[in-house]
């Protein structure tokens, strides 16, 4: 069945993108790399055209490394501030593929001081019917609620998407379908500075939620010590997506024309976009759709 929500992680897929197609692949007229937005829009296209939701919307990172994250623990993506916030190629095309989602009438909601996963999480209490959201992150695998909500993970690219529902999260990992959060609280995530509680892995990770269910039955259980339960107070806060983003009520439409056709063309000449714009504009034209439904 067709989704009433396709909720895109824009950050995650534009990386994706990126580094999906050579930086010499695709350029504008005059020179500027433009891979990522060709990639960025032949996603979307292939999404629309395969998943065919009712209403599209693309969830944007206005801050990748949240103070209120960075206060509580202050090693959350340390790693990334030596080698910055994005290569160097691909950050003046993230404002390119912004004005040309505006151009088409794609929805793309931030928020001040959030990353894409808690507008993402900020959002769900917004709206109703069937969700899936597009992401390589897996911290969104917290949001997955049977049979509503999903994740679409592009491990293996937009053409062989991997579902995540309550039965792939107990499949690999060995806990409740919904209890995702719990478990990455513990283990942690090195990748993102998110260090986890000393000495305990994915493995051991796994046996305590499945014995204690949660993180309350787990700090109450005293298998932390000290320094673990506090710690997992911390975390629990930031270390998951947060649903306390100030969203609006999403529109819950998809546009099935160009929103604004002389923006559109005049982007299309200037980064020699066309073709992808266009593919995009038929996926999202290509069959009809009443509004999603909003909470």
């Amino acid at each position: 069945m067709a989704a009433d929500w396709l909720l895109i992680d824009g950050s995650s897929v534009m990386f994706r993108a990126f580094f999906g197609i050579p930086v010499t692949a695709f350029k504008a007229p005059d020179g500027q790399p433009v891979n990522a937005v060709r990639g960025f829009l032949d996603m979307l296209a292939r999404l629309v055209t395969d998943r065919k939701p009712r209403a599209i919307l693309v969830a944007t990172d206005e801050d990748w490394r949240p103070k209120f994250r960075v206060d509580v623990i202050p090693s959350y993506k340390t790693a990334r501030l030596e080698r910055g916030a994005m290569p160097p190629e691909l950050q003046p095309q993230e404002p390119i593929i912004r004005e040309v989602l505006a151009a088409i009438g794609v929805e793309v909601v931030g928020s001040d001081g959030f990353e894409a996963e808690d507008v993402i999480a900020s959002l769900l209490p917004k709206i109703r019917g069937k969700v899936e959201i597009v992401t390589g992150d897996r911290d969104l695998f917290a949001l997955v609620r049977d049979p509503d909500i999903c994740v679409l993970y592009t491990q293996q690219g937009i053409g062989r998407l991997l579902v995540v529902d309550e039965a792939e999260v107990e499949r690999r990992y060995g806990i409740p379908g919904r209890s995702y959060g719990d478990f990455a609280v513990l283990r942690g995530d090195p990748s993102d500075g998110l260090p986890g509680v000393p000495g305990v892995g994915e493995k051991t990770a796994a046996q305590l939620v499945r014995r204690y269910k949660d993180l309350d039955g787990i700090i109450a259980s005293g298998r932390l010590g000290e320094a673990g339960n506090a710690y997992v107070q911390q975390a629990r806060r930031v270390g998951v997506p947060v649903s306390i983003a100030p969203v609006a009520v999403p529109k819950g439409t998809r546009p099935s024309k160009a929103h604004d056709p002389q923006r559109m063309a005049v982007l299309s000449e200037t980064y020699g976009i066309a073709a992808p714009a266009e593919r995009l504009v038929r996926a999202l034209a290509g069959a009809a759709a009443t509004a999603a439904p909003i909470a």
